[in-house]
């Protein structure tokens, strides 16, 4: 067969693909032996931001001469070239900003073990809908549903479990996750996850460690490696995870994984996270990367702006300095709790804190240091008490509101408070806490609260005569 004629033949970027079949379902060496004007000046001569690793065409070199390499590609080819299937892929690769609009078809030529197929490529800057689109009717309705289950839910989380279920059973998998990474705080949390019934492998909240977000970094450049995605389908798939990232790979197979798709969530080219299938049905990869490549594209937009609002709303609650709540969250649980919406036959406690010297410190060493002693103050507070439940209430003045906190277990917290604070330099709190028996006379406990620790405030300057003109100044009568 005269494959530059047949490469030549068509006017769209096209090579031929040869395949080395080693049986089993396995392959050797795949090597791009010719190709036609058209894909050889996108190697020579390639469109802005898709240069590959070498610009010299060479026939019959292996293909990871010209790009990385790519276990989709490679399951591709073999899929066409071996077993005669005409296969289609519309991508993105991470390793260059195009859509590629891809094409597969098997060639009858076979020369003892090695197989052919065309290699047909168009490329677009901007995704396309028709492209993506372009789907069995059976997978559209599948990420229709997603999509349809997603928009205007109330209940989002509720909402991203029905549709992991929905994954993992498009997948055929033992196991599907949606893990969540935060960049920021480097932690990574679960979303979502779904299990078979007769699975063996665990929750992913037991891996969770301080050392885990380290591994989730590593995949996007040593996994991924320029691909879209990740579908290692056997053992000699495996082992190339081995050889990029032994870390991961020891962890997969030590839970009990022996294959894995691993998708990237991306929104607006921010890194969300990823989804992933384990113990996928390896004969349904090809109808599996079409599905979770439209899928995610949908997913990564609504969890993108699921974060956002959740960010938003984090934002609007929280004390910028300190991390803790902020006052307008305070006066909102406050009011609900006056109403009577929450909890109101449940005990509520109230602890008012006010920072000691605290304009000593600001006087002494400027109100960078008054900063610093604000926030070291809130993590002391955060080492006994729930985050939710801490309010910077102004200024120096901390509030804690607790439901359902006896008495007693108000006390040796103030006193864990003043152990904890000791840790930190210059963090001394006047303290006054006081409990009600229903959650409506909140009020009551916010007064009597505030006056105890005023009491406690006075008692403090009473024993440190040496501030208490500082004090005055700063509007405390002593």
């Amino acid at each position: 067969m005269d494959f530059q004629a047949v490469a030549d033949g068509i006017a769209a970027m096209t090579c031929v693909v040869s395949v080395e079949d080693l049986g089993e379902g396995k392959y050797g060496k795949i090597c791009i032996e010719t190709g036609n004007k058209a894909y050889i000046d996108s190697i020579e001569n390639p469109a802005p931001g898709t240069a590959m690793l070498t610009d010299k065409f060479v026939p019959g070199a292996e293909y990871t001469t010209y790009l990385s390499r790519d276990l989709n590609f490679e399951d591709y080819c073999y899929k066409a070239a071996v077993q005669g299937k005409c296969l289609h892929s519309y991508a993105r690769p991470d390793r260059i900003p195009v859509w590629f609009n891809m094409t597969f078809l098997p060639l009858s030529q076979r020369d003892g073990n090695i197989c052919y197929c065309t290699y047909t490529m168009e490329i677009n800057y901007e995704a396309s809908a028709e492209r993506m689109s372009n789907i069995s009717g059976e997978l559209a309705s599948a990420v229709l549903e997603t999509g349809l289950k997603l928009r205007g839910t109330t209940d989002y989380r509720k909402a991203m479990q029905d549709v992991i279920i929905d994954i993992r059973e498009i997948c055929g998998a033992e196991h599907c996750c949606i893990l969540l990474m935060d960049q920021n705080k480097h932690t990574c949390s679960v979303l979502c996850e779904a299990f078979s019934e007769d699975t063996l492998l665990k929750p992913m909240g037991e891996y969770l460690d301080d050392g885990f977000y380290d591994i989730a970094a590593s995949w996007e450049e040593t996994v991924i490696a320029g691909s879209n995605c990740l579908i290692a389908k056997n053992e000699q798939d495996m082992e190339v995870v081995r050889e990029r990232n032994r870390i991961w790979h020891d962890s997969i197979t030590s839970a009990g994984g022996r294959n894995i798709v691993l998708f990237p969530l991306r929104s607006q080219g921010q890194l969300l996270g990823y989804i992933w299938a384990i113990n996928f049905n390896a004969d349904d990869s090809v109808r599996i990367k079409e599905a979770l490549e439209l899928t995610t594209f949908i997913l990564g937009s609504e969890i993108g702006g699921y974060l956002l609002i959740d960010r938003l709303k984090e934002l609007s609650s929280r004390d910028m300095l300190t991390g803790v709540m902020n006052r307008n969250e305070m006066n909102n649980l406050v009011d609900r709790l006056d109403r009577g919406e929450e909890g109101n036959d449940i005990p509520i406690t109230v602890i008012f804190t006010d920072l000691n010297g605290l304009k000593t410190v600001n006087d002494r060493y400027g109100h960078g240091a008054g900063d610093t002693l604000l926030k070291n103050a809130a993590s002391a507070l955060l080492e006994i008490f729930d985050e939710k439940s801490v309010f910077r209430a102004g200024g120096d003045e901390f509030a804690i509101i607790e439901q359902g906190t006896t008495e007693e277990e108000m006390n040796k917290k103030i006193d864990a408070l003043r152990k904890a604070s000791q840790k930190y330099d210059k963090v001394v709190f006047a303290i006054g806490g006081h409990m009600e028996k229903q959650g409506s006379d909140i009020r009551t406990a916010l007064r009597l609260a505030d006056e105890k620790m005023y009491i406690d405030k006075r008692h403090y300057y009473e024993m440190h005569p040496e501030e208490r003109r500082v004090a005055s100044k700063d509007g405390f009568n002593c």
